[in-house]
């Protein structure tokens, strides 16, 4: 609004200083008019500067003059700008006067100079200015984007820490508001956070003793059907606080790798092996990588086992090279789980839920330095994808694996 309110100023000041320039040489040379029009019919000189058809007249005019009328018309005469003033004589002809406008056009000609440099020096201020004001609130704005994207990815010990926030005697803005909005729901946040970590760990060491003793209590029991049932409860009991207690771990973020070089064709056939599942591995293209061996066999197991529970066969375990696919063929993933990952105790219509098994084997990915991704298949059927970093060296091999099904022992907690 600046830039355009210099350039309507410049507009309105060179038409006004223009006309005013015109009128005055036209009054002029109508004057001059007058005068030779007097001296022509008093038979007199017409003076310098008058003439009947005088060369150099525009046609135009006279035209103009010769059909009766007094008309004036800036133009060119020898090079130079020149103001005429022509009007009727006698046998269709025209009197004319011719008056220097040299001087006019100058005027103008500077006062246009001085508006465009004025206009230029003033946008170009008005643009500096803007920029510094704009980029320091963007420049806010921008870092306070940066700590919200840092704390929606999980870290909550990101802050803006806005000085204006922190200074009751400095002027408090929309962005300081924002900043400080932010930071207070990120400390709030980061507190429950924490409250439900301390929460989880202690429920867990707290049911981890007397779990251990009606375990040894089910041990002693006689054989039956019951004997089973309690048997198969405790240890339900005893896997989901292991995972409670893996969860916490994860989420204090305390874990630590224990590297390892290994192939990943039978560390996935070990995975197959320990889970008790008809699994088809297909391998493509082996590698030898350097890895937490414990980890990744955690998280392709409970994935592997989340395939079965929750999906419909064949389950396919694939190793391409660094990357490692779980699929099955059954419903696929619920929406909410491919667009934002597992949700711990999440479940899908009030019956089916996916546990922790899917949220512990994110967290060890995550631990790994690998990236675990979930989507559907486009023909049916959930397909969970595994990245792995650190590829040291490979080592082909391939070839499709049978549908391996061994012992009834499962290592990998149930999802």
């Amino acid at each position: 609004m600046c830039c355009a309110l210099a350039a309507l100023l410049g507009v309105l000041v060179h038409v006004s200083v223009t006309n005013q320039t015109v009128n005055q040489a036209r009054e002029r040379a109508l004057t001059r008019l007058e005068d030779a029009t007097t001296h022509y019919q008093a038979g007199d000189r017409l003076g310098p500067g008058a003439g009947v058809d005088p060369p150099g007249l525009p046609e135009q005019l006279r035209k103009l003059a010769v059909s009766g009328q007094r008309a004036t018309m800036v133009g060119d005469h020898d090079s130079r700008p020149t103001m005429w003033a022509a009007g009727p004589a006698d046998g269709g002809r025209a009197i004319a006067v011719e008056v220097d406008y040299a001087q006019g056009a100058r005027t103008i000609d500077g006062l246009d100079r001085a508006i465009v440099g004025s206009s230029a020096l003033a946008i170009g201020a008005t643009l500096l200015v803007g920029a510094f004001a704009v980029t320091r609130v963007t420049r806010r704005l921008h870092q306070t984007a940066q700590v919200a994207r840092k704390i929606s990815k999980g870290d909550l010990d990101a802050r803006v820490n806005d000085l204006r926030t922190h200074d009751p005697a400095r002027h408090q803005d929309e962005v300081a508001a924002v900043a400080g909005a932010l930071d207070t729901m990120a400390s709030s946040l980061q507190g429950k956070l924490l409250s439900e970590q301390r929460f989880t760990a202690d429920v867990a060491h707290e049911l981890r003793t007397p779990l251990t003793g009606l375990h040894a209590a089910a041990e002693l029991l006689p054989p039956g059907r019951p004997t089973e049932l309690v048997r198969d409860r405790v240890a339900a009991l005893r896997t989901l606080t292991e995972d409670l207690l893996e969860i916490s771990r994860l989420d204090s973020r305390s874990e630590r790798l224990d590297l390892d070089t290994d192939r990943l064709a039978p560390l996935a056939e070990r995975v197959v092996r320990a889970s008790g599942t008809e699994t088809e591995i297909q391998v493509v293209r082996d590698l030898r990588v350097e890895t937490d061996r414990r980890r990744l066999e955690r998280v392709l197991g409970n994935l592997v086992a989340n395939a079965h529970k929750h999906g419909a066969g064949p389950v396919v375990l694939t190793v391409d090279g660094p990357v490692i696919t779980v699929r099955d063929h059954g419903e696929g993933y619920p929406d909410y789980l491919v667009e934002h990952g597992p949700q711990r105790f999440r479940t899908e219509g009030g019956t089916k839920g996916h546990g922790l098994g899917l949220t512990i084997a994110l967290g060890q990915a995550r631990v790994l330095g690998a990236r675990l991704g979930f989507a559907n298949a486009v023909d049916g059927g959930a397909v969970a994808t595994l990245t792995l970093p650190g590829v040291e060296a490979g080592e082909e091999g391939g070839g499709g694996g049978a549908p391996m099904g061994v012992s009834d022992r499962s290592d990998v907690a149930e999802p």
